[in-house]
C-alpha cells in the first residue's frame, strides 16, 4: 500500500470511499473487503440443475463471480453503490389500455450502464490521483462480479427471497454498482450489515405469475425477466399466458414486496427521496401493434439511450406477439387480431415471430383462423 493510504488508515480510507460515492450522487453506498463468495455451493448447485437457462456466461465466469478479487490483481477491497430509479413515493404506473406492452421500471429511463458508470469512471480517476499506486476497477453489471452479495456484505440491505437486494427503509428499486480496488478500506464507523427481515413472508413468491420463485432462488427459465430479455428462442407456450402484458422485463416480485409498500417522501432516508432525473420515465409501455410493425430502424429509435436497446428486433417482436395473444384474450383492441394472423401465414416472416403468433392464433378459443 502507498505512504499516504497507510498515513490516512484503513478506516479512514473506507469513510473516504464512501463520501466521494455519495458526492458523486449515489443514494446509498457501503465498503467490503474482497473474500470468496459464501454463496458458491448454491451457485453451483442453481448451475448444475440448468435454471441459468441459456445464460451460459454465467457458468463461463462461475470461478471469478465466486471469487472477485481475482478480478483485479491485489484487490482488498470494494466499494459497493447504489442508485435509485423508483421510489416508494412514486405511484406512476397506470393500468395498461387494450393493445399495450409494459416495459419494467428500470428499463424506462436511460441506460443505467452509461448513467453509472460515467460516475464510477470518474471517481476512480479521482481516487488514483488521491490514492497513487493503489488501483481501481469500475464494474455495472457486464463483470462477473457478485454485486448483490457484496452490497449486502458492505451495509446496503439483505437479499431477499426474490434474490434481489432489498434496502430496509428504501426497498429493492435499486441499481448497483461496484468498484474493486488494491486500497485496503474498512467500513467506515457507523456501517452494519442488515439483517434478513423477510421473515415468514411469501409474497413474491405466491404472485410470480410462472412459478419462478422458491426462497431465495429463481429458476430462470421461467422467469419473466429472464424471458424477455435474455431467452432468444421460441418460449414454452405454458408459459405464455404468465407473462401477461410483459415485453421486457418484469416487476411482479417487487410490486407486491412490503418493503417496497408507499411512503411518504419524508420518511424515506436521504438519497431514496427522489429517483434521479436519468431515471425518468421515456417509456413505460408500447403499443404492440407498433411493436409488430417494427424494423430494425424503429427498433433502434425507440431504444436511444435506453438499456432495451440489447433487445434485438426479432425478441422484441416475439414478446409484442405473445402479449398480443394475452391482450386478445381480454378482447379485441381494432387490428391486433387481423395482424397476428397475417404474422401467422407469412412464409417470409422471421421465425421467431411467426412461430409465437401462430401459438396464438392456434390457440383453443383464440377466434383465430
Amino acid at each position: 500500500m502507498n505512504e499516504h493510504a497507510t498515513d490516512r488508515g484503513p478506516e479512514s480510507a473506507g469513510a473516504d470511499l464512501v463520501d466521494r460515492a455519495r458526492l458523486a450522487g449515489f443514494a446509498f453506498a457501503g465498503v467490503c473487503s474482497l473474500e470468496p463468495s459464501a454463496y458458491a455451493d448454491e451457485l453451483h448447485a442453481w448451475l448444475a440443475t440448468g435454471k441459468h437457462g441459456s445464460m451460459g456466461y454465467l457458468a463461463e465466469h462461475a470461478e471469478l463471480r465466486t471469487d472477485p478479487a481475482r478480478l483485479l490483481e491485489g484487490a482488498r477491497s470494494a466499494l459497493v453503490v447504489a442508485d435509485v430509479y423508483h421510489t416508494r413515493a412514486d405511484d406512476d404506473d397506470a393500468a395498461l389500455a387494450p393493445g399495450q406492452g409494459r416495459v419494467a421500471r428500470y428499463a424506462r429511463g436511460r441506460d443505467y450502464h452509461r448513467v453509472i458508470k460515467k460516475r464510477l469512471h470518474g471517481l476512480c480517476d479521482a481516487l488514483r490521483e488521491t490514492h497513487p499506486g493503489e488501483r481501481f476497477r469500475a464494474c455495472v453489471d457486464t463483470a462477473p462480479v457478485p454485486e448483490r452479495e457484496l452490497a449486502q456484505r458492505a451495509g446496503l440491505g439483505w437479499i431477499g427471497k426474490h434474490t434481489l437486494l432489498i434496502h430496509p427503509r428504501g426497498g429493492s428499486w435499486v441499481l448497483l454498482g461496484v468498484v474493486l480496488t488494491t486500497l485496503d478500506a474498512d467500513p467506515p464507523a457507523g456501517q452494519e450489515t442488515v439483517a434478513d427481515h423477510c421473515g415468514t413472508c411469501t409474497r413474491c413468491i405466491d404472485a410470480c405469475p410462472t412459478d419462478a420463485i422458491t426462497p431465495y432462488s429463481v429458476d430462470a427459465r421461467r422467469c419473466i425477466s429472464y424471458l424477455t430479455i435474455e431467452r432468444r428462442e421460441a418460449i414454452d407456450q405454458s408459459l405464455h399466458a404468465g407473462m401477461g402484458g410483459w415485453i421486457f422485463g418484469c416487476d411482479i416480485c417487487q410490486e407486491v414486496c412490503p418493503h417496497n409498500s408507499p411512503r411518504d417522501r419524508e420518511a424515506l432516508p436521504t438519497g431514496a427521496q427522489r429517483r434521479r432525473p436519468e431515471y425518468e420515465p421515456t417509456h413505460d409501455r408500447f403499443d404492440l401493434l407498433e411493436v409488430l410493425g417494427w424494423d430494425e430502424k424503429a427498433r433502434r429509435a425507440a431504444f436511444e439511450r435506453s438499456a432495451m436497446k440489447r433487445a434485438a428486433l426479432s425478441l422484441m417482436r416475439r414478446n409484442a406477439a405473445i402479449a398480443s395473444g394475452n391482450a386478445l384474450r381480454q378482447g379485441d383492441p381494432p387490428g391486433l387480431r387481423a395482424r397476428m394472423e397475417s404474422i401467422a401465414q407469412d412464409p417470409g416472416e422471421d421465425a421467431l415471430v411467426r412461430d409465437a403468433a401462430r401459438a396464438v392464433v392456434d390457440r383453443p378459443g383464440s377466434g383465430g383462423g
